[in-house]
């Protein structure tokens, strides 16, 4: 059956990454959304990449984490440590996936340094194949059959390109286990490397220096916290921070907002008058 029309506001599917796509992809959604009047959103870092395959207007995208302003209906952004401003009006409608950044390394074929706090064009990582399949979704019937295609898009060529390095993808999961607290240079020396040399690495298959990542990891415990009712003082306690002016300026840098204004907002954003 045919998607329904959207008069106003914002409809999604997800969908769960089949079982060759779960190492790689955390989150798959098709959407559709309309408003009459600009719709703010303030985009906050999360430990990975992110894609949309859009086939309607344009969103706009600035803030310190879009490298500079665009209006893209489909884009790619690496590993971030610092928040997006999106904005829509009128229709629009894609898909989105959420990447490890070993996935999206896997998948574009390029150094993730490349992509670290930027936001691209989908053609310009993808060339030839990002405007095909940007083609095959819009024709697709519905948002279910539209998930379930780029399922199989996205399967086939991360299957067909090179396997990531394995060593990266275990301080990678090292540091996700520990939600950043694990020491970089006990990382570095687990894996009998220098710091210099992990630094370069993660730079490559990562997008992001290690410090960072744990950064913006500990970021996400913290907000994860809040968001299940911890204070916000013994939510920097919980997550490893000095204190709670240590993660007042974290989140500052990282989401333009206080740890209790991010907990509380649930909204999907906020209109322009």
């Amino acid at each position: 059956m045919k998607d329904a029309a959207v008069s106003e506001g914002l409809v999604f599917l997800e969908g769960r990454p089949g079982r060759r796509l779960r190492p790689y992809v955390t989150h798959l959604s098709a959407y559709t959304e309309r408003y009459t009047r600009p719709l703010l959103r303030r985009e906050p870092p999360f430990a990975g990449a992110v894609m949309i395959f859009g086939f309607a207007g344009p969103l706009t995208l600035d803030g310190p984490g879009a490298d500079a302003p665009r209006r893209l209906a489909s884009f790619a952004g690496g590993l971030h440590d610092t928040y997006v401003d999106t904005t829509t009006v009128g229709l629009a409608e894609g898909v989105q996936v959420d990447l490890t950044p070993i996935g999206a390394r896997r998948l574009l074929g390029m150094p993730m340094g490349e992509l670290a706090n930027r936001i691209v064009s989908l053609e310009e990582v993808l060339g030839s194949w990002a405007e095909t399949a940007v083609e095959r979704l819009a024709e697709a019937p519905d948002r279910r059959a539209r998930l379930a295609l780029l399922d199989e898009l996205l399967t086939r060529r991360i299957h067909a390109a090179p396997e990531p390095d394995r060593r990266i993808g275990w301080a990678w999961d090292r540091l996700v286990a520990t939600r950043g607290t694990v020491g970089i240079a006990s990382l570095a020396g687990e894996l009998g490397w220098s710091h210099r040399h992990l630094v370069s690495r993660f730079h490559d298959q990562i997008g992001l220096a290690p410090k960072a990542v744990a950064k913006v990891l500990r970021f996400q415990h913290a907000v994860a916290r809040m968001r299940a009712g911890l204070a916000p003082a013994d939510a920097a306690v919980a997550c490893g921070y000095y204190d709670q002016s240590h993660m007042n300026r974290d989140f500052a840098s990282m989401a333009g907002a206080t740890p209790r204004e991010l907990a509380a907002r649930r909204s999907e954003g906020s209109v322009a008058g």
